[in-house]
């Protein structure tokens, strides 16, 4: 049950249309997940401060259960996503920042409980 979080401070009508789909897709290959478990937020047109600069960026936050809970495990994500990132939103590596999120099955709510009981 993967949650990926995209924040942006480009508007909305810059982030190409059906972004939301096709980063479940992304999200989906690169964690070796069914796309039907991925849950995914877009949130653009924030105020956004990235290496001292507010030029177009985005933070990505991946939050999941398993697949990435090693920096192994998280260089190869990064380089994935960071593909997509760089192709989808046209803006350049070093304007971009990853966060990954291990946690474990009772810090997830789902179905009127926690992940540990389903």
């Amino acid at each position: 049950m993967p949650i990926v979080e995209l924040d942006t401070n480009l508007s909305a009508d810059r982030l190409p249309a059906g972004l939301e789909k096709r980063l479940r897709q992304a999200s989906a290959a690169t964690l070796n997940k069914p796309e039907n478990l991925i849950s995914i937020v877009v949130r653009p047109g924030l105020t956004m401060m990235l290496g001292g600069s507010t030029e177009p960026g985005a933070h990505l936050s991946v939050i999941a259960l398993e697949g990435v809970g090693t920096a192994e495990q998280n260089r190869e994500h990064s380089a994935r996503f960071f593909e997509f990132l760089t192709k989808e939103l046209g803006v350049a590596k070093d304007r971009i920042l990853i966060r990954f999120y291990p946690v474990e099955r009772w810090q997830i709510g789902i179905n009127g409980t926690v992940a540990t009981f389903l």
